[in-house]
């Protein structure tokens, strides 16, 4: 019979928030994760990808005490994948993998454990990163079937105790539960993203709002939820507004928004965009403040570009000359810091494996048009056209661009 190993980690662009770095654990999954794990002869199974008709709590401890294997990714010390893991420790002895981005600090009660390390882009993964992690993987995953030694701190260090059991038929019963059908998670979410790159953006909010339902705490699905429904213009573009502002806000609650650079720069272009509708002066003054914590948290290029736009339109209606002088000074300042951060990414010999590549262009193109560099900024716009994927993309350049020529004075290219 396959052995079954269950994943426990976040999912989606998750920010660690030490550092303020995004990570997109997808790329971890499908990239080192599952190519591991198959290799090694094991059925491989994420928390997101369990049958979400039922109880999904039981589902989740029935495969972390039950399982032959448990790999958990720590990668920005997710809340839920660190408590999955200390239920594993508490339950089983041995055969349970650590994994975690290279950068940041281990917590004290796990520093003593054997972790592997792996170097994240942010946005993707180098292909030379993962075939050699995948490589490292495996052959931990066959030292662990061989060895069976106590990984567990708990068995550790409190001898004597018996591992938990669940009956075979139990566990039977919720893995005939966990095949996929269309109600997975999962599934919802590939169907999602699928909408999002045909740039269907009304079904694609609609599959967000259902994987919302399903997983209400996640930062990434409210985040795309709040995405697809402001691109959708359904109603209408100011309604929609409203509403994926609304969505976006439900992360206020717990004071995530205020740290995450990709909730603020998605609440700073909905923002910006209701600002482009009616030129209301507050909601500039809401855009150009999330785009500049988000670009001072992780100096981010994309947030890093969009406060200097806002910046600019911000002297464009400031009636005091002082303040006209300098939000146009910070946004060329700012525009020289993009500018550095896109060369020195694009330098990296992997820069074009990176998921995020074409955007880079996009963000140096008009980062440069703001700094009077239209020759070179042309180059990287071309480029940009050439990697896009989606209709949509190529819209959203071309409104910021215009955007920017208009406070300029250019004529739009």
């Amino acid at each position: 019979m396959r052995k079954t190993c269950f994943v426990i980690m976040g999912y989606g662009m998750k920010t660690d928030y030490q550092s303020g770095k995004k990570y997109d654990l997808d790329m971890t999954y499908e990239n080192i994760i599952k190519p591991a794990v198959k290799k090694a002869g094991y059925t491989c199974i994420r928390g997101d990808e369990v049958q979400e008709s039922g109880v999904i709590d039981k589902n989740m401890y029935g495969y972390l005490i039950h399982a032959d294997l448990v790999i958990a990714d720590i990668t920005t010390f997710n809340p839920n994948a660190i408590y999955e893991l200390g239920i594993r420790h508490a339950a089983k002895p041995f055969a349970t993998i650590i994994m975690k981005n290279e950068e940041g600090n281990i917590p004290f009660d796990l520093n003593h454990n054997k972790i592997l390390k792996y170097e994240h882009a942010g946005k993707d993964i180098f292909a030379s990163e993962a075939k050699r992690c995948q490589a490292s993987l495996l052959k931990l995953i066959q030292a662990v079937d061989t060895n069976q030694e106590v990984d567990s701190p708990f068995f550790q260090f409190v001898p004597g105790l018996t591992p938990h059991t669940l009956p075979e038929g139990d566990f039977n019963s919720i893995k005939s539960e966990g095949v996929r059908q269309e109600t997975h998670l999962f599934d919802v979410v590939e169907k999602a993203k699928a909408h999002m790159k045909a740039s269907n953006f009304i079904k694609a909010a609609a599959a967000w709002e259902l994987v919302t339902e399903k997983a209400s705490n996640d930062p990434y699905y409210i985040q795309q939820f709040a995405l697809a429904t402001y691109k959708s213009k359904d109603p209408d573009e100011h309604t929609a507004l409203k509403e994926a502002l609304a969505i976006i806000k439900r992360l206020d609650a717990d004071g995530n928004i205020h740290q995450d650079p990709e909730s603020l720069g998605i609440k700073g272009a909905i923002y910006k965009n209701l600002w482009s509708l009616n030129k209301d002066p507050e909601a500039l003054d809401h855009a150009l403040e999330s785009y500049r914590k988000g670009f001072r948290i992780n100096t981010d290029y994309y947030t890093g570009e969009n406060y200097a736009l806002c910046a600019d339109l911000k002297a464009g209606i400031e009636p005091n000359k002082d303040d006209q002088l300098y939000y146009q000074v910070e946004a060329k300042k700012v525009r020289r810091e993009v500018v550095s951060i896109i060369t020195e990414n694009l330098r990296h010999e992997n820069a074009p494996q990176r998921h995020d590549f074409r955007w880079m262009h996009a963000s140096m193109a008009n980062a440069l048009f703001g700094l009077g560099k239209d020759e070179e900024a042309q180059k990287h716009e071309n480029k940009f056209r050439g990697l896009s994927e989606a209709d949509w993309e190529i819209a959203t350049y071309e409104k910021s661009k215009k955007q920017l020529f208009e406070r300029l004075g250019k004529a739009n290219a």
